[in-house]
Protein backbone atom coordinates (compact mmCIF):
# COMPACT_ATOMS: atom_id res chain seq x y z
CA UNK A 1 0.00 0.00 0.00
CA UNK A 2 2.09 3.21 -1.06
CA UNK A 3 -0.37 5.57 -0.84
CA UNK A 4 1.75 8.13 -3.26
CA UNK A 5 -0.37 10.75 -2.64
CA UNK A 6 1.14 12.04 0.61
CA UNK A 7 4.88 11.94 -0.82
CA UNK A 8 6.82 14.31 0.90
CA UNK A 9 10.04 14.08 3.04
CA UNK A 10 8.37 14.95 6.62
CA UNK A 11 5.23 12.04 5.73
CA UNK A 12 8.29 9.83 5.11
CA UNK A 13 9.78 10.74 7.90
CA UNK A 14 6.75 9.94 9.81
CA UNK A 15 5.84 6.73 8.41
CA UNK A 16 9.73 6.03 9.39
CA UNK A 17 9.40 6.60 12.72
CA UNK A 18 5.97 4.84 12.92
CA UNK A 19 7.75 1.52 11.57
CA UNK A 20 10.49 1.58 14.20
CA UNK A 21 8.13 1.44 16.90
CA UNK A 22 5.76 -1.41 14.78
CA UNK A 23 8.79 -3.51 14.63
CA UNK A 24 9.37 -2.91 18.13
CA UNK A 25 5.69 -4.09 19.48
CA UNK A 26 6.03 -6.25 17.13
CA UNK A 27 2.80 -5.57 14.96
CA UNK A 28 1.66 -7.57 12.62
CA UNK A 29 1.40 -6.59 8.77
CA UNK A 30 -2.18 -6.09 8.64
CA UNK A 31 -2.12 -3.84 11.82
CA UNK A 32 0.49 -1.91 10.62
CA UNK A 33 -1.15 -0.08 7.04
CA UNK A 34 -4.76 -0.11 9.67
CA UNK A 35 -2.76 2.02 12.27
CA UNK A 36 -0.51 3.88 10.10
CA UNK A 37 -2.64 5.55 7.01
CA UNK A 38 -5.22 8.34 7.48
CA UNK A 39 -8.72 7.49 7.54
CA UNK A 40 -9.72 10.42 5.32
CA UNK A 41 -8.03 13.61 3.38
CA UNK A 42 -9.76 16.05 1.49
CA UNK A 43 -8.08 18.87 -0.70
CA UNK A 44 -10.19 21.51 -2.13
CA UNK A 45 -10.30 24.16 -4.15
CA UNK A 46 -10.51 27.88 -2.36
CA UNK A 47 -11.62 31.02 -4.31
CA UNK A 48 -11.62 34.21 -2.71
CA UNK A 49 -12.35 37.81 -4.10
CA UNK A 50 -9.04 39.44 -3.52
CA UNK A 51 -9.12 43.65 -2.19
CA UNK A 52 -7.76 44.73 -5.90
CA UNK A 53 -10.76 43.06 -7.39
CA UNK A 54 -8.90 39.94 -8.39
CA UNK A 55 -10.18 36.43 -7.51
CA UNK A 56 -7.21 34.47 -6.31
CA UNK A 57 -7.53 30.53 -5.94
CA UNK A 58 -5.96 29.08 -3.25
CA UNK A 59 -5.37 25.15 -2.07
CA UNK A 60 -6.85 23.61 1.26
CA UNK A 61 -6.16 20.59 2.94
CA UNK A 62 -7.56 18.61 5.46
CA UNK A 63 -6.43 14.81 7.24
CA UNK A 64 -7.96 12.78 9.68
CA UNK A 65 -5.63 10.38 10.50
CA UNK A 66 -8.30 7.97 12.58
CA UNK A 67 -11.72 8.70 14.72
CA UNK A 68 -11.36 5.32 16.62
CA UNK A 69 -11.10 7.13 20.04
CA UNK A 70 -13.53 10.66 19.47
CA UNK A 71 -13.56 13.15 16.92
CA UNK A 72 -10.09 13.65 15.53
CA UNK A 73 -8.76 16.85 16.83
CA UNK A 74 -5.65 18.90 14.67
CA UNK A 75 -4.85 22.72 13.77
CA UNK A 76 -5.10 24.59 11.08
CA UNK A 77 -1.88 26.10 9.69
CA UNK A 78 -1.29 29.00 7.13
CA UNK A 79 1.95 28.96 5.44
CA UNK A 80 3.34 28.94 1.53
CA UNK A 81 4.37 25.60 1.54
CA UNK A 82 1.48 23.78 2.92
CA UNK A 83 1.20 20.17 1.48
CA UNK A 84 -1.14 17.49 1.97
CA UNK A 85 2.04 15.21 2.82
CA UNK A 86 3.22 17.41 5.34
CA UNK A 87 -0.33 17.58 7.10
CA UNK A 88 -0.77 14.17 6.81
CA UNK A 89 2.73 13.34 8.51
CA UNK A 90 1.26 16.04 11.41
CA UNK A 91 -2.17 14.27 11.56
CA UNK A 92 0.01 11.46 12.09
CA UNK A 93 1.69 12.62 15.02
CA UNK A 94 -1.28 14.03 16.49
CA UNK A 95 -2.60 10.87 17.05
CA UNK A 96 0.37 9.30 19.41
CA UNK A 97 0.25 12.64 21.21
CA UNK A 98 -3.42 12.35 21.97
CA UNK A 99 -3.27 8.51 22.83
CA UNK A 100 0.12 9.25 24.68
CA UNK A 101 -1.27 11.85 27.05
CA UNK A 102 -5.19 9.65 27.01
CA UNK A 103 -6.70 12.18 25.15
CA UNK A 104 -10.13 10.89 23.57
CA UNK A 105 -9.10 12.25 20.16
CA UNK A 106 -7.80 10.78 16.72
CA UNK A 107 -5.17 13.14 15.20
CA UNK A 108 -5.99 15.58 12.57
CA UNK A 109 -4.30 18.45 10.66
CA UNK A 110 -5.67 21.48 8.31
CA UNK A 111 -3.88 23.88 5.96
CA UNK A 112 -3.76 26.37 3.30
CA UNK A 113 -1.19 26.91 0.55
CA UNK A 114 -0.36 30.92 1.56
CA UNK A 115 1.59 33.49 3.04
CA UNK A 116 -0.64 35.02 5.83
CA UNK A 117 1.52 37.90 5.64
CA UNK A 118 0.80 39.16 2.34
CA UNK A 119 -2.77 38.46 2.96
CA UNK A 120 -4.86 41.91 4.56
CA UNK A 121 -7.27 40.90 7.42
CA UNK A 122 -10.68 41.12 4.89
CA UNK A 123 -9.01 38.32 2.89
CA UNK A 124 -7.81 36.01 5.21
CA UNK A 125 -11.25 36.43 6.78
CA UNK A 126 -13.12 35.34 3.13
CA UNK A 127 -10.39 32.97 2.87
CA UNK A 128 -11.25 31.32 6.42
CA UNK A 129 -15.24 30.91 5.94
CA UNK A 130 -14.14 29.61 2.38
CA UNK A 131 -12.35 27.09 4.07
CA UNK A 132 -14.37 26.89 6.75
CA UNK A 133 -17.36 26.66 4.06
CA UNK A 134 -15.91 23.55 2.35
CA UNK A 135 -15.15 21.72 5.52
CA UNK A 136 -18.44 21.51 6.59
CA UNK A 137 -19.45 18.09 5.95
CA UNK A 138 -16.54 16.68 7.30
CA UNK A 139 -16.14 19.03 10.44
CA UNK A 140 -18.12 18.85 13.61
CA UNK A 141 -17.94 18.72 17.38
CA UNK A 142 -17.71 14.91 17.66
CA UNK A 143 -16.04 14.53 13.98
CA UNK A 144 -13.39 17.09 13.81
CA UNK A 145 -12.15 20.15 15.80
CA UNK A 146 -9.70 22.58 14.53
CA UNK A 147 -7.06 24.75 16.90
CA UNK A 148 -4.71 27.36 15.74
CA UNK A 149 -1.28 26.43 14.53
CA UNK A 150 1.54 27.73 12.27
CA UNK A 151 -0.22 31.43 10.50
CA UNK A 152 -3.26 31.09 12.36
CA UNK A 153 -4.35 32.41 15.91
CA UNK A 154 -7.59 32.94 17.55
CA UNK A 155 -9.50 35.38 15.03
CA UNK A 156 -9.03 32.92 12.39
CA UNK A 157 -10.95 30.00 15.19
CA UNK A 158 -13.63 33.14 15.77
CA UNK A 159 -14.41 33.34 12.30
CA UNK A 160 -14.10 29.58 12.09
CA UNK A 161 -16.85 29.11 14.87
CA UNK A 162 -19.30 31.82 13.62
CA UNK A 163 -19.21 30.44 9.64
CA UNK A 164 -20.17 26.68 11.42
CA UNK A 165 -22.23 28.51 13.91
CA UNK A 166 -24.23 30.36 10.79
CA UNK A 167 -24.72 27.52 8.42
CA UNK A 168 -26.54 25.18 11.82
CA UNK A 169 -28.05 27.77 12.84
CA UNK A 170 -27.09 28.08 17.02
CA UNK A 171 -23.73 29.09 18.18
CA UNK A 172 -21.56 25.81 18.20
CA UNK A 173 -18.57 26.66 20.46
CA UNK A 174 -16.90 23.50 20.43
CA UNK A 175 -16.86 23.74 16.52
CA UNK A 176 -13.11 24.90 17.42
CA UNK A 177 -10.84 25.30 20.36
CA UNK A 178 -8.36 28.03 20.65
CA UNK A 179 -11.05 30.76 20.33
CA UNK A 180 -11.12 34.09 21.96
CA UNK A 181 -12.07 33.68 25.48
CA UNK A 182 -15.05 36.10 25.15
CA UNK A 183 -16.26 33.22 22.57
CA UNK A 184 -15.98 30.18 24.80
CA UNK A 185 -12.13 30.08 24.44
CA UNK A 186 -10.16 28.37 27.87
CA UNK A 187 -8.41 30.96 30.10
CA UNK A 188 -4.26 29.72 29.55
CA UNK A 189 -4.75 27.84 26.38
CA UNK A 190 -2.50 30.59 24.57
CA UNK A 191 0.50 29.75 26.82
CA UNK A 192 -0.34 26.44 27.28
CA UNK A 193 2.34 24.56 24.58
CA UNK A 194 5.25 26.84 25.85
CA UNK A 195 4.12 26.31 29.85
CA UNK A 196 3.59 22.63 28.92
CA UNK A 197 7.50 22.95 27.88
CA UNK A 198 9.06 24.85 30.38
CA UNK A 199 7.38 22.39 32.64
CA UNK A 200 8.91 19.21 31.39
CA UNK A 201 12.11 20.88 31.10
CA UNK A 202 12.09 20.98 34.69
CA UNK A 203 11.17 17.77 35.21
CA UNK A 204 13.66 16.41 32.98
CA UNK A 205 17.14 18.71 34.83
CA UNK A 206 15.41 16.88 38.07
CA UNK A 207 15.81 13.62 36.04
CA UNK A 208 19.25 14.28 34.91
CA UNK A 209 20.61 16.39 37.88
CA UNK A 210 20.96 19.11 36.69
CA UNK A 211 20.17 22.78 38.40
CA UNK A 212 18.25 24.84 36.36
CA UNK A 213 18.56 28.07 38.48
CA UNK A 214 22.38 27.51 36.14
CA UNK A 215 21.22 26.50 33.17
CA UNK A 216 21.47 28.20 30.28
CA UNK A 217 18.97 27.65 27.00
CA UNK A 218 18.58 28.84 23.38
CA UNK A 219 15.35 28.88 21.67
CA UNK A 220 14.88 28.39 18.17
CA UNK A 221 11.58 30.46 17.09
CA UNK A 222 10.17 32.91 19.02
CA UNK A 223 6.70 32.77 18.01
CA UNK A 224 3.64 31.91 20.70
CA UNK A 225 5.30 28.64 21.40
CA UNK A 226 8.69 29.58 21.72
CA UNK A 227 8.30 33.23 23.78
CA UNK A 228 5.95 31.59 26.06
CA UNK A 229 9.09 28.55 26.42
CA UNK A 230 11.61 30.83 26.79
CA UNK A 231 9.25 33.13 29.56
CA UNK A 232 8.44 30.46 31.48
CA UNK A 233 12.24 28.76 31.53
CA UNK A 234 13.25 32.10 33.00
CA UNK A 235 10.74 31.65 35.62
CA UNK A 236 12.13 28.62 37.01
CA UNK A 237 15.61 30.16 36.55
CA UNK A 238 17.09 29.36 32.97
CA UNK A 239 18.88 31.70 31.44
CA UNK A 240 17.80 32.55 27.94
CA UNK A 241 21.05 33.22 25.80
CA UNK A 242 19.82 32.82 22.06
CA UNK A 243 16.76 33.39 20.13
CA UNK A 244 15.80 33.63 16.64
CA UNK A 245 13.03 33.33 14.01
CA UNK A 246 12.28 33.20 10.63
CA UNK A 247 14.36 36.66 10.21
CA UNK A 248 17.35 36.15 12.59
CA UNK A 249 18.17 35.76 15.68
CA UNK A 250 19.80 36.92 18.59
CA UNK A 251 22.27 36.09 21.58
CA UNK A 252 24.10 37.55 24.69
CA UNK A 253 25.84 35.07 27.04
CA UNK A 254 24.81 37.30 29.94
CA UNK A 255 21.00 36.60 29.07
CA UNK A 256 18.62 38.02 27.03
CA UNK A 257 15.78 40.24 28.49
CA UNK A 258 13.02 38.80 27.54
CA UNK A 259 10.70 41.82 28.88
CA UNK A 260 12.47 44.10 26.37
CA UNK A 261 12.87 41.56 23.47
CA UNK A 262 9.14 41.73 23.50
CA UNK A 263 8.25 44.93 23.18
CA UNK A 264 10.26 44.97 20.27
CA UNK A 265 9.19 41.83 18.62
CA UNK A 266 5.61 44.03 19.18
CA UNK A 267 7.35 46.93 17.48
CA UNK A 268 9.63 45.35 14.58
CA UNK A 269 7.81 41.79 14.47
CA UNK A 270 11.47 40.19 14.68
CA UNK A 271 13.68 39.38 17.43
CA UNK A 272 15.79 40.58 14.59
CA UNK A 273 18.06 43.71 15.55
CA UNK A 274 17.49 43.47 19.11
CA UNK A 275 19.77 46.45 20.68
CA UNK A 276 21.30 44.38 23.86
CA UNK A 277 22.10 41.11 21.85
CA UNK A 278 24.46 40.10 18.67
CA UNK A 279 23.06 38.72 15.67
CA UNK A 280 22.42 34.67 15.40
CA UNK A 281 21.36 32.78 12.53
CA UNK A 282 19.55 29.85 12.91
CA UNK A 283 22.10 27.48 12.08
CA UNK A 284 24.34 28.97 14.70
CA UNK A 285 21.43 28.20 17.82
CA UNK A 286 21.22 24.82 17.06
CA UNK A 287 24.99 24.21 17.94
CA UNK A 288 25.58 27.16 20.09
CA UNK A 289 27.02 25.20 23.72
CA UNK A 290 23.98 25.63 26.04
CA UNK A 291 22.15 22.85 28.50
CA UNK A 292 18.91 23.60 27.41
CA UNK A 293 17.91 23.74 23.17
CA UNK A 294 14.57 24.18 22.31
CA UNK A 295 13.71 23.99 19.01
CA UNK A 296 10.43 26.00 18.33
CA UNK A 297 9.74 26.66 14.52
CA UNK A 298 9.53 23.90 11.47
CA UNK A 299 9.72 20.23 11.27
CA UNK A 300 13.68 18.35 10.15
CA UNK A 301 15.44 21.24 11.38
CA UNK A 302 17.86 18.95 13.14
CA UNK A 303 19.49 16.92 10.47
CA UNK A 304 22.34 14.43 9.97
CA UNK A 305 24.50 17.50 9.41
CA UNK A 306 24.49 19.32 12.38
CA UNK A 307 23.38 16.05 15.15
CA UNK A 308 26.67 16.01 15.52
CA UNK A 309 27.53 19.45 16.61
CA UNK A 310 24.39 20.12 18.54
CA UNK A 311 26.09 20.87 22.57
CA UNK A 312 23.24 20.73 24.53
CA UNK A 313 21.99 18.31 28.01
CA UNK A 314 18.55 18.49 27.37
CA UNK A 315 17.06 18.65 23.67
CA UNK A 316 13.22 19.75 24.01
CA UNK A 317 11.56 19.06 20.75
CA UNK A 318 8.39 22.00 20.78
CA UNK A 319 8.18 22.16 17.49
CA UNK A 320 6.47 19.18 15.65
CA UNK A 321 9.11 16.46 13.89
CA UNK A 322 12.34 18.61 14.34
CA UNK A 323 14.55 15.76 14.71
CA UNK A 324 15.21 13.57 11.36
CA UNK A 325 15.37 10.04 11.44
CA UNK A 326 19.14 10.56 10.11
CA UNK A 327 19.94 12.78 13.49
CA UNK A 328 18.12 10.51 15.45
CA UNK A 329 20.29 7.42 15.05
CA UNK A 330 23.18 10.06 15.32
CA UNK A 331 21.79 11.20 18.79
CA UNK A 332 20.96 7.90 20.10
CA UNK A 333 25.08 7.43 20.29
CA UNK A 334 24.91 10.54 22.27
CA UNK A 335 23.66 9.64 25.78
CA UNK A 336 24.84 12.62 26.94
CA UNK A 337 21.69 14.31 25.40
CA UNK A 338 18.38 14.04 27.22
CA UNK A 339 15.79 14.27 24.53
CA UNK A 340 12.17 15.20 25.80
CA UNK A 341 10.46 14.50 21.75
CA UNK A 342 8.15 16.06 20.29
CA UNK A 343 4.69 14.11 20.96
CA UNK A 344 5.10 14.93 24.72
CA UNK A 345 7.10 17.66 24.88
CA UNK A 346 4.72 20.26 22.75
CA UNK A 347 1.20 18.24 24.20
CA UNK A 348 0.75 21.19 26.45
CA UNK A 349 -1.91 22.85 23.42
CA UNK A 350 -3.44 20.19 22.48
CA UNK A 351 -4.16 19.32 26.40
CA UNK A 352 -5.55 22.76 27.21
CA UNK A 353 -7.53 22.49 23.73
CA UNK A 354 -9.26 19.52 24.82
CA UNK A 355 -9.88 21.27 28.50
CA UNK A 356 -11.24 23.97 25.95
CA UNK A 357 -13.63 21.55 24.40
CA UNK A 358 -14.91 19.72 27.37
CA UNK A 359 -15.45 23.35 28.97
CA UNK A 360 -18.12 24.11 25.94
CA UNK A 361 -19.50 21.47 25.66
CA UNK A 362 -20.92 21.76 29.71
CA UNK A 363 -21.38 25.44 29.49
CA UNK A 364 -18.89 24.82 32.68
CA UNK A 365 -15.43 27.71 32.41
CA UNK A 366 -12.47 26.98 34.93
CA UNK A 367 -9.93 29.62 36.03
CA UNK A 368 -6.21 29.92 34.64
CA UNK A 369 -5.24 28.16 38.04
CA UNK A 370 -6.96 25.42 37.42
CA UNK A 371 -6.42 24.71 33.92
CA UNK A 372 -2.97 25.09 34.43
CA UNK A 373 -2.80 22.01 37.37
CA UNK A 374 -4.74 19.63 35.13
CA UNK A 375 -1.98 20.34 32.45
CA UNK A 376 0.53 20.04 34.60
CA UNK A 377 -0.80 17.10 36.19
CA UNK A 378 -1.62 15.31 32.63
CA UNK A 379 1.83 16.01 31.48
CA UNK A 380 3.30 14.70 34.83
CA UNK A 381 1.57 11.16 34.07
CA UNK A 382 2.70 10.92 30.52
CA UNK A 383 6.26 12.32 31.47
CA UNK A 384 6.29 9.18 34.19
CA UNK A 385 5.29 6.59 32.33
CA UNK A 386 7.66 7.36 28.92
CA UNK A 387 10.92 7.43 31.79
CA UNK A 388 10.02 4.62 32.96
CA UNK A 389 9.50 2.63 29.79
CA UNK A 390 12.62 4.31 28.49
CA UNK A 391 14.44 3.05 31.44
CA UNK A 392 13.12 -0.38 31.87
CA UNK A 393 13.18 -1.21 27.92
CA UNK A 394 16.71 0.80 27.92
CA UNK A 395 15.03 2.08 24.72
CA UNK A 396 15.54 6.00 23.57
CA UNK A 397 12.94 8.52 24.68
CA UNK A 398 10.98 8.92 21.31
CA UNK A 399 10.73 5.52 20.98
CA UNK A 400 9.62 5.25 24.22
CA UNK A 401 6.76 7.98 23.62
CA UNK A 402 5.61 6.44 20.35
CA UNK A 403 4.91 3.05 22.04
CA UNK A 404 3.16 4.11 24.44
CA UNK A 405 0.93 6.11 22.07
CA UNK A 406 0.93 3.90 18.76
CA UNK A 407 0.08 0.99 21.20
CA UNK A 408 -3.03 2.33 22.38
CA UNK A 409 -4.50 3.08 19.33
CA UNK A 410 -3.39 -0.20 18.10
CA UNK A 411 -5.45 -1.78 20.87
CA UNK A 412 -8.50 0.63 20.52
CA UNK A 413 -8.65 -0.45 17.24
CA UNK A 414 -8.70 -4.57 18.28
CA UNK A 415 -11.20 -3.58 20.87
CA UNK A 416 -13.33 -1.84 17.92
CA UNK A 417 -13.01 -4.56 15.74
CA UNK A 418 -13.66 -4.26 11.96
CA UNK A 419 -17.01 -3.42 10.53
CA UNK A 420 -18.20 -4.98 8.44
Amino acid sequence: MAMEIYDHPTFKMACQQFDLVANFLGMSESDRDRVKYPKRSMTVALPIHCDDGSTRVFSGYRVQHHLTLGPTKGGLRYHPDVTLGEVAALAMWMSWKCALTGLPYGGAKGGIACDPGKLSRNELERLTRRYTQEMIPFIGPQVDVMAPDLGTNEQVMAWMMDTYSVHVGATVPSIVTGKPVALGGSQGRREATGRGVAYLVNRATDTIGMDITKATAAVQGFGNVGSIAALSLARYGAKIIGVTDAFGGVFNSKGLNLWELEKHVEKTRSVAGFAEAEPLTNEQLLVLPCDILVPAALERQITEVNAPKIQCRILAEAANGPTTPEADEILKKRPEIFIIPDILCNAGGVIVSYFEWVQDLQSFFWGETEVTDKLFRILETAYTQVVALSRKQKIPMRLAALSVGIKRVQEAKKLRGLFP
